[in-house]
């Protein structure tokens, strides 16, 4: 199965080299992690296993059978290679990790070769499957990536690659794969198979167990008694006593005090917390540093709670001292041994920058520090206005509900013409919003008829998680597969939903099929152009939108091959062969200032730059796969990028919480900054069912179809954002109401109970619509 995109892990500077250097300078804080989950740091989260001792105990529901292989090879088979039982391997130094037998998957030639079973008829459809692996390799090489495959094929012979779990496996000991998998069609054969390391390199496995996945226990949702909110956990953050008291240095640098700060809060702070208090205009300088993470630091364990989010926010310069090139800056937290990211700037002038992120922690902390670091040794670090506050979500959750007021909706005029008017009632009821709301599919996806339900009921527009890609629809050379997308655009086209094509290329080279990655630069450049023709005359007319080239900020495959023009010359080539569809931008991390690689002005310049070649850019795409959302942060960089007077669309929006009330609220964050915010044109989840969504703990609907927090959150904006109205008509023959942007039904009773509908539609428009209405 092709990889799903395209939440990339995000390489974040001086966080290895901080957490030692964390260990050696303060000892004092404990390097046992209990803060929990990524839901601290901005990358994605560690799988989480749900299975607990599974693997020391077969259930007796295990459907894979000989799965400690008592009974020899029976059951089991060899893919493509030759396996083989064993007692103990490499004069004894291996043996197995529990029971007495193992087995190998040896004589490799590919990599897809190893040792498998047919599970075809003890797998049901529409069920959660945990999935539990003892393995290990041997051979040529001492570490590889090991992957667990379902191989299904379905009544029509249609074939799908389930990617069940994928770990790094060396040959010094046994590791434990774990993962999960669901049916939707209904398969006629289902294969499980181990695959990935190279040839010549031996599979060892020792069990494989697959069961129903265990049941979760059910969200609690957080209480807070008292919650400081808007309150600086930051001592002496305006250094009014011109000392560092509360402060201390982080290696061996020096903390001094100097004026010529700025005096307001920066912007994105200044959002959240009001009108506040001017700062002092005094900062912090930081010299004699020697290392790159040398910076302030301060203790703040017993000021942080669990389950508030943090917005963190400061004033930040440097004096570069001899070193050239931009600098980064980074807010960090050490949290128990982990450091964690709370934003991070690039600086390469002598002026002041905001720096801005956030964090949460889900287990009290036993230390929690915070500091500041980044710049190369030499350079002078200057810090000024540090603010670590809890977020009053509700609060901004108030001014975005008048936001949307004002953009969202439109004040109608219902005019009525005919008889009968006097003592009439009028009844308005809006049927469906017009704000783009879509979610990400996969063609299995469409197997489940509960999943198709509540797409259908709740979306209008979907996108393609990997059957547009160029690795999916051409996955050799000259050898094509749409059979997928055309069932999918067909599903589309029946249920009125609109589709967003993603993606035609993507510069990632991780994400390039190999005999792309293979050719030189002539032939390549004739894939490109036969890749845009195939495509773009085949679906002429049926994607509104276009991902042209995904992720372009973080990757450079085609430019670094092709040189500076080829990503205009996709777009200019794009919008030649289908002129009608809106060609977009896509990108991560944009929104959430964690990635200094990827920040709303490096977005901008993209952009401008490739409207200077002529590329024919019609959208903004935002993917959205965020950690802790804060309002003001995300909205901040919908106002910058709504200064190219382009669309701007959340294109890949999904958030990840083990807590279904915080993943509620953290959609919820989300859902409303793009829905109030005037540059933003739509909404497109990645995805909202348990097992098919890309990202874990970020569905909407739980693998037996029962709807979650999440969902129940969604749903509820979804009922927010109708209107009604219900009155008389005036003497003027009049109804006037202000209503959400939409399709709407009116009834008209007369005195005589007559009911008479009528249907009318609220497009976008400042000035009052006009609907007459005959009653004759």
């Amino acid at each position: 199965m092709a990889r799903p995109t395209s939440m990339a892990e995000t390489k974040l500077p001086f966080s290895a080299l901080s957490v030692v250097l964390l260990s050696l300078l303060l000892p004092f804080l404990g390097s046992a992690l209990t803060a929990g989950g990524s839901i601290l740091s901005p990358f994605p989260r560690q799988y989480q296993s749900k299975y607990g001792e599974v693997a020391a105990a077969v259930g007796a529901n295990n459907i894979i059978l000989n799965p400690r292989f008592e009974d020899g090879l029976k059951n089991w088979s060899a893919k493509g290679c030759r396996v083989e039982l064993h007692e103990s391997m490499a004069d004894g130094k291996i043996v197995p990790q529990s029971g007495k037998l193992f087995v190998s998957a040896t004589d490799r030639t590919e990599t897809w070769n190893g040792i498998e079973q047919e599970l075809t008829g003890r797998v049901q459809r529409e069920v959660a499957y945990g999935v539990t692996a003892i393995a290990r390799i041997y051979g040529n090489v001492t570490a590889a990536t090991l992957q667990l495959t379902l191989w299904v094929q379905e009544q029509d012979r249609r074939e799908e690659y389930i990617s069940i779990a994928s770990l790094q496996v060396t040959d010094k000991d046994w590791v434990q794969l774990q993962g999960e998998f669901l049916l939707n069609g209904f398969p006629s054969r289902v294969i499980i198979y181990f695959e990935g390391p190279p040839a010549g390199t031996d599979i060892l496995i020792n069990s494989l167990i697959v069961q129903h996945a265990a049941k979760m226990p059910s969200s609690a949702r957080p209480v807070f008694q008292d919650p400081p909110f808007d309150v600086n956990v930051i001592e002496n953050s305006n250094l009014d006593d011109g000392t560092t008291a509360g402060w201390f240095a982080l290696g061996n640098c020096l903390l001094t005090v100097e004026r010529g700060s700025p005096y307001v809060l920066p912007p994105m702070a200044r959002d959240s917390l009001g009108p506040h208090e001017s700062l002092s205009s005094q900062y912090m300088r930081v010299t004699n540093r020697t290392e790159s993470w040398m910076g302030p630091a301060q203790i703040v364990t017993d000021k942080l709670r669990v389950y508030l989010t943090y917005q963190v926010s400061a004033w930040v310069r440097i004096s570069h001292g001899g070193t050239t090139g931009p600098q980064f800056v980074n807010a960090a937290l050490g949290v128990d041994g982990q450091w964690i990211n709370g934003g991070e700037v690039e600086v390469n002038d002598g002026n002041w920058h905001e720096i801005g992120g956030s964090f949460r922690l889900e287990k009290q902390p036993s230390n929690a520090m915070v500091y500041v670091q980044g710049p190369a040794s030499g350079v002078d670090l200057m810090v000024a206005g540090l603010q670590i506050f809890a977020v009053n979500r509700k609060a901004r959750f108030s001014y975005l509900r008048k936001q949307a007021d004002k953009i969202r909706k439109r004040d109608v005029v219902l005019k009525f013409s005919g008889s009968g008017l006097s003592n009439s009632s009028v009844s308005v009821k809006q049927m469906q919003n017009s704000f783009p709301l879509g979610s990400c599919i996969t063609r299995t996806s469409l197997d489940n008829e509960n999943f198709v339900k509540f797409l259908t009921d709740n979306f209008n527009w979907a996108v393609f998680e990997n059957e547009m890609k160029w690795s999916w629809t051409e996955p050799q050379q000259g050898t094509f597969n749409y059979k997928e997308a055309d069932e999918m655009l067909d599903f589309c086209k029946t249920h009125n939903l609109k589709v967003r094509g993603h993606c035609i290329f993507w510069e990632m080279e991780y994400a390039i099929q190999s005999w792309v990655r293979s050719l030189n630069e002539s032939s390549l450049t004739n894939a490109v152009e036969n890749r845009l023709y195939n495509l773009l005359t085949r679906y002429k007319g049926k994607f509104d939108h276009y991902d042209v080239n995904n992720e372009m900020l973080h990757g450079s495959f085609y430019q670094g091959r092709l040189g500076y023009d080829i990503r205009a010359h996709m777009f200019r080539t794009a919008h030649q062969l289908d002129p009608l569809a809106a060609l977009f931008v896509n990108d991560y991390h944009i929104e959430d200032g964690s990635d200094v690689g990827s920040t709303p002005e490096k977005y901008i310049k993209q952009v401008l730059d490739l409207r200077e070649q002529g590329a024919q850019i019609g959208g903004i795409g935002v993917q959205g796969h965020i950690e802790v959302p804060v309002g003001s942060i995300v909205s901040s960089a919908f106002d910058k990028l709504g200064t190219l007077g382009l669309p701007v669309w959340i294109t890949e929006l999904d958030v990840s919480s083990a807590n279904e009330f915080i993943r509620a609220e953290d959609l919820e964050v989300m859902l409303r900054e793009a829905f109030a915010h005037p540059a933003v044109e739509g909404v497109v989840l990645w995805g909202f069912w348990e097992l098919y969504m890309s990202r874990k703990n970020a569905h909407l609907v739980n693998a037996n179809g029962k709807i979650n927090q999440a969902g129940k959150r969604f749903l509820s904006l979804k009922k927010e954002w109708l209107s009604q109205a219900n009155g008389g008509i005036t003497e003027q023959g009049e109804f006037k109401f202000r209503g959400f942007h939409g399709t709407y039904d009116v009834e008209i009773v007369s005195s005589s109970s007559q009911r008479i509908s009528k249907t009318f539609i609220i497009d976008k428009g400042y000035s009052p619509l006009v609907v007459s209405i005959d009653l004759m």
